[in-house]
Formats: structure tokens, sequence, C-alpha cells
């Protein structure tokens, strides 16, 4: 009798996590599919006039501040809007040992890269951390090795509908690699966030592996979002987003691409997040606050 009991019991598992893992495929499939029905909704260029309803709409929701951009009026889609450019460039401190903020953003978290559990890891929100290795594509062996050498630190920022979407080099860099990994395109904003562990794992994203002056290490990645179908990168036209969950692209450059700080990198097409994680990082905004694109948000050591 217990034995069947126990192969009863392993039967009820096995279709639970079955039933669970088709569950989570659909949801990973639908908010994919969203993201590209939405891209082509806000891709269409509608009458003039029912247009500028539209973007203002849009701007009242969102409470936009267009002081820095065009007026609503002026875009002729809603991606237009949306993948606005500044009016003109932002200053910014020339420091090289300033590190500034690559985009409108709120910084959601930050701090030093920790170890746990034998790993090395980085807080997805307050309280919820993630193994950097599987985030990055990068073996455990080199981030010890970069992390020992000089500390590893990590920024989150958060992109908002409101805010400005390109985003820009927050220091002189050199590109040595660009990984893309396909995913799911899961909301990132702060409840998402606190309800989906390893959520930065699931969602698509593209991991850019560079060198600053110092010839320090430093991780810039472009985390994909709901409705955020496609990631633009000037630098690479070969990178194309929203592809299969388990597609796995590397652009290695064997001269590595030279981008100067402020300089733009590329465009979201909706919300979303950029992580950095570099060596010796200092961070000098607290979470919680608003930035701008060229405000200083951490230094870097000489």
């Amino acid at each position: 009798m217990p034995q069947n009991t126990t192969q009863s019991t392993q039967n009820t598992n096995s279709t639970n996590a079955t039933s669970t893992a088709k569950s989570t495929a659909q949801a990973h499939a639908l908010s994919n599919r969203l993201s590209l029905l939405f891209g082509r909704f806000a891709n269409y260029a509608f009458p003039r006039f029912f247009q500028r309803i539209i973007n203002a709409v849009y701007v009242r929701i969102f409470h936009i501040d267009l002081s820095d951009f065009a007026p609503a009026d002026t875009y002729p889609t809603l991606n237009a809007l949306f993948t606005r450019s500044l009016a003109k460039p932002r200053a910014f401190d020339t420091n090289p040992n300033a590190l500034i903020s690559p985009s409108d953003s709120l910084i959601m978290e930050q701090g030093r890269i920790f170890v746990e559990d034998s790993t090395l890891k980085a807080l997805q929100i307050k309280g919820m951390s993630y193994p950097i290795d599987e985030f990055l594509g990068e073996s455990r062996c080199v981030l010890n090795a970069l992390d020992s050498a000089s500390p590893l630190s990590f920024v989150n920022l958060y992109l908002s509908p409101s805010d400005y979407h390109h985003y820009h080099a927050p220091c002189d860099m050199r590109i040595l690699e660009a990984r893309y990994f396909g995913g799911v395109l899961l909301p990132v904003n702060p409840p998402s966030l606190r309800k989906n562990h390893h959520l930065f794992i699931q969602n698509e994203r593209v991991v850019l592996v560079a060198e600053d002056l110092r010839g320090k290490r430093l991780y810039y990645v472009a985390v994909g979002a709901l409705n955020v179908g496609k990631m633009i990168f000037h630098f690479e036209p070969k990178i194309h987003t929203n592809a299969t969950p388990n597609a796995r692209e590397i652009y290695t450059y064997t001269t590595p691409i030279e981008i100067k700080k402020g300089e733009e990198l590329g465009t979201f097409m909706m919300g979303s997040t950029i992580v950095l994680i570099a060596q010796g990082l200092h961070p000098q905004a607290q979470s919680g606050a608003k930035v701008a694109q060229g405000d200083t948000i951490a230094l870097l050591e000489s």
C-alpha cells in the first residue's frame, strides 16, 4: 500500500509540474505576442487629427514632460513619440571618473555584488537576488577573478513609459562583445520585480561586454519588457530582438568598438531597464532617485 501511495504522489507531482511548465510557456508566448501587436499599433500612422489625439492622451496619462523635446502633435506615430530625440544634447561631467546615467530613469537598486550560496549575486529589487553569471552569460571563474581584482558593483535603472527611451554610454568605453539572449517580455516595473523571482534572467536582454578607460570591465545590459518588442543598437544592426525565447547570438569584435561618453548607443521602443555592472564602481545617487540622462550616478576608482 505505501508503494502505491508513493507512486500516486509521484504521478500527481509530475502532472502538476507539466501543467505549470505549460502554463508558464503559454504566458511567455502571450507576453511576446502582445509586445509584437503593440509594436504594430505604435508604428501605425493614423490620420493626422486622430494621431494628435492619441499622442495627447498618452502624454496626459503618463505625465510626460516634453520641455526637452518637440511638441506632442509633431510625431507621426505613437512610436515616434516613444522614441523622441532630445532637442539638444545634454551636458554632463567630463571627468573620466564620473559615471553618468545612460538614460532618464529611476534607480531601483544599487550596491556591491555579493556572494550567496557560493555564487556572485546582485539585487533585482530589495530582498530579491539573482545570479549574475546566468544574467551576463559569463563564467563564474571569470566573474570571481574580476571581483577579486577590483570589486564589482551594480546599478539598476528603470525606464518608465514616460521616459526618454534612448540610452547612452555612461563613460568612454570599448565594446568587446555583444551577447543577445532571447527570452520572455514580462513587465519590469516595481510590482513585477517584487512578484517574479529572477525576472532579469527570464527576460530578453542584450549584454554589452566592455572596458572603460581604466581597462576595467563594464557590463552594460539592456533588458526587454512587455511592449518592448524591439531594442536597437546603432553599432550592431545584426542584433534582432524579440526572437525565439531560446535564441542566443554572440558578436565578438577583434577590433573593439570605441564609444564616447554620452554617445547614443540605441533605443528601447518603450520603457524598460538598464543594468550596469562594473569593477571599482561607487554609486553616488540614492536608490529610489529619479535621474536624467547625463546625471552623475557613480564614481569609478582611479
